[in-house]
């Protein structure tokens, strides 16, 4: 963090006035602007979503679908020698770091909804999620509908412990700090069934065989990339790389990579 601010200091120095220096905050500032002077995008992503962001304790280095989207993403827009710096958001942390300006942009299976888009701006649709249930094979639930009275595991902060209350108002909705401790819970019988996108539920049913999905997908959940308000130049930027991605078949790739052999 020390380096970025020096980094974002000096970038300041170049393109501000220096009688308008101190009316900008570090949020405020132009994040494109920034990242082009220092080659850098700083990108908030999930450290333990499997298959998205998750950090590989061996390697020291964190890994998945949105890390890749995000490297393809940094070099269209600051080419070969622009780095993707990856820091570490949940649910619940990721806006207020986007608004402080810790980061410039959100990757972090996060689903666009009319009520964030008060608080950010989002690129288009990157990936198409739906809500679904993990449970034990051995569970008698099978669909949304048998969660009435139940125990319901979800991350505080994340759209799915509401779409729960929606739909079922008679289950019990446990909300925990991030995917792990819900999982954790689930497998020590603290509830009865995790909710989530069905993407993030594939990642965990595939490591672990005496868990599976049930009842399909209740809801669409379009993830998408957040950017601060403000940002129309880094947007744009974003959003113009990833139709060239799609276009050059590098997307395609990422996805068969992570999403595409898992059922």
């Amino acid at each position: 963090m020390l380096k970025k601010l020096i980094l974002i200091a000096a970038s300041l120095l170049l393109v501000l006035p220096l009688a308008g220096c101190g009316k900008n905050s570090l949020a405020d500032s132009d994040a494109l602007t920034r990242a082009k002077l220092t080659n850098q995008i700083f990108w908030g992503v999930k450290y333990d979503t499997r298959l998205f962001g998750l950090m590989d304790v061996k390697t020291g280095e964190v890994q998945g679908f949105d890390i890749d989207i995000a490297k393809a993403l940094t070099k269209e827009i600051l080419g070969s020698k622009g780095h993707a710096v990856f820091i570490e958001v949940t649910s619940k942390t990721r806006i207020p770091l986007l608004k402080n300006g810790n980061i410039d942009a959100i990757i972090a299976t996060m689903t666009i909804t009319d009520e964030r888009k008060k608080q950010v701006d989002f690129s288009d649709v990157y990936f198409a999620a739906g809500q679904s249930l993990l449970v034990k094979k051995t569970s008698p639930i099978k669909s949304i509908e048998d969660l009435k009275g139940k125990r319901v595991l979800a991350v505080k902060g994340s759209t799915s412990a509401e779409n729960i209350k929606k739909a079922v108002p008679s289950a019990h909705i446990l909300e925990l700090e991030n995917y792990s401790e819900c999982f954790t819970a689930l497998k020590s019988n603290q509830g009865d069934a995790m909710t989530t996108d069905n993407a993030i539920l594939l990642g965990m049913a595939s490591q672990n065989h005496n868990y599976h999905l049930v009842g399909g997908t209740f809801t669409d959940e379009p993830y998408g990339i957040a950017v601060n308000k403000g940002q129309q130049d880094l947007l744009e930027a974003i959003n113009d790389a990833l139709k060239t991605i799609h276009e050059n078949g590098e997307y395609d790739k990422i996805y068969a990579k992570w999403i595409g052999g898992v059922k």
